[in-house]
């Protein structure tokens, strides 16, 4: 029996596991509730599992142990035209013989709506993603861009509670893509609609996500809204995986009170807090993310911890400095500084003093 249905679980992955030959398990004891109207991204590498989680609730895959849930309903037998769920894929998958008007108007003869009401629902979705003038002409006749936007309206022309989307913005151009990150975010919020979506990109989950499922070897390795993520990954897989950061080996000499002070392999001791070490004597890898890092004397506050540095390379990014250090034995220590008039640019080959605070500083699992 399916829990009842409340807003926090309209989608429910309970126990669910795949295998395709009987022995790996590509998603492994996978348990996930997604609330109504919820944005959540799917993020990992390839071959994490987080596609095949998608195809599952789809109906494409059948789930080897577990349930999947719908609004409070197991689905795990039910074929997906039934599922009433909206799709949109990274090739589009436009019938290229047909209008686009008619692609729009397929779910709805599937589904025996009515010509009249056929016709409204499909000028409404046109209008939607800004595509009104366009029903006339075939996929061929639009850019990757243009038919996207139609691939979107045909998800959302029947208006299917839930929208699942496999890296959808995958083959458009960088400036395009983010122009549609926003589009696709404002219109499922807009009419309230869940949705489940695929993808590698770390910074397409970051600034679309509600919250984020990041996926390693068929798991869930943290969920969490993209803030949290990023500011608190909970052990090193995420802190290397989402954005930007540095690392530093070690061992731990003492833990107190979710801090510990840790003995880098160069020598130096550094406090951090305790986030996955469990004693002293644990190797441990120590995250700062790039723009936490200070060299600015001034800057650095009471508490902080200093480091000696070589400057190895300075490269200007337009808004920030991206700066290569050579820090604790590593040559590839980063820290991103605001292209500002107090903010000197570093010459290779200068020895400074850099530094953080330990509360920005995370302990995690080697």
């Amino acid at each position: 029996m399916g829990a009842s249905p409340t807003a926090d679980n309209f989608v429910v992955f309970e126990k669910v596991q795949k295998s395709y030959d009987g022995e790996t398990l590509v998603v492994k004891d996978l348990n996930l509730s997604i609330g109504k109207g919820e944005f959540l991204t799917m993020l990992g590498p390839s071959g994490s599992g987080k596609t095949t989680c998608l195809m599952m609730l789809a109906g494409f895959e059948t789930a080897t142990h577990g349930e999947i849930l719908l609004d409070g309903k197991p689905i795990n037998n039910i074929p997906p035209h039934k599922r009433g769920i909206g799709m949109v894929f990274q090739n589009y998958a436009l019938f290229p013989h047909m209008t686009v008007a008619e692609n729009l108007a397929f779910p709805l003869e599937v589904r025996k709506i009515g010509k009249a009401e056929r016709e409204e629902k499909v000028r409404r979705a046109l209008d939607m993603v800004q595509m009104g003038e366009f029903g006339g002409r075939r996929p061929a006749q639009l850019s990757g861009g243009q038919q996207q936007r139609i691939a979107l309206a045909r998800a959302l022309v029947f208006e299917p509670e839930l929208v699942l989307m496999d890296e959808p913005l995958g083959a458009l151009d960088k400036q395009l893509r983010e122009h549609m990150q926003f589009e696709i975010t404002n219109l499922a919020h807009e009419l309230g609609i869940t949705t489940v979506y695929v993808t590698h990109d770390q910074t397409e989950a970051l600034t679309m996500s509600d919250r984020v499922a990041v996926f390693d070897d068929g798991r869930i390795q943290q969920l969490a809204a993209p803030d949290v993520l990023y500011e608190e990954p909970e052990n090193s897989f995420v802190a290397q995986f989402i954005g930007e950061n540095n690392t530093l080996l070690g061992k731990v000499e003492s833990i107190r009170d979710g801090n510990c002070t840790v003995s880098l392999d160069s020598g130096e001791t550094i406090d951090a807090k305790a986030v996955n070490v469990s004693a002293v004597g644990d190797r441990t890898l120590v995250s700062i993310r790039p723009e936490r890092v200070e060299f600015n004397k001034s800057r650095l506050m009471e508490g902080a911890h200093t480091l000696k540095a070589e400057v190895l390379e300075c490269i200007y990014m337009g808004d920030v400095f991206r700066t290569r250090l050579r820090v604790a034995g590593k040559e590839d220590f980063v820290v991103k500084t605001r292209n500002a008039p107090d903010q000197a640019r570093l010459e290779a080959g200068k020895v400074i003093e850099l530094g953080w605070l330990p509360d920005d500083c995370r302990a995690l699992d080697a």
